[in-house]
């Protein structure tokens, strides 16, 4: 079993999310669990980070997350829509 690990600002994303919301990142961070590979892999600053695109409320949301090997566990690293998600995520 894949352990699932937060960062704060993962955790800020997630406590604005209304109970429908959070159902559906449920679904895709069990979707990430199960297939760490699922995610778009990033190169340059982003390196080792993986994006996956699903809907939230009809809306395209993006997670993205690392897959740590050695842990053998996802960290979920940020949650948002496509504005500014890049620029905010390689701070």
């Amino acid at each position: 079993m894949v352990r699932i690990l937060q960062t704060p600002t993962f955790k800020r994303a997630v406590k604005r999310l209304r109970k429908q919301q959070k159902q559906e990142l449920d679904e895709a961070v069990r979707a990430v669990a199960k297939d760490p590979a699922i995610g778009e892999d990033k190169v340059g600053d982003l390196a080792g980070v993986r994006v996956h695109k699903f809907k939230m409320n009809r809306q395209l949301s993006l997670l993205a997350y690392e897959f740590l090997e050695a842990d053998d566990a996802v960290k979920l690293l940020a949650l948002g829509s496509h504005e500014n998600f890049y620029r905010n995520l390689n701070r």
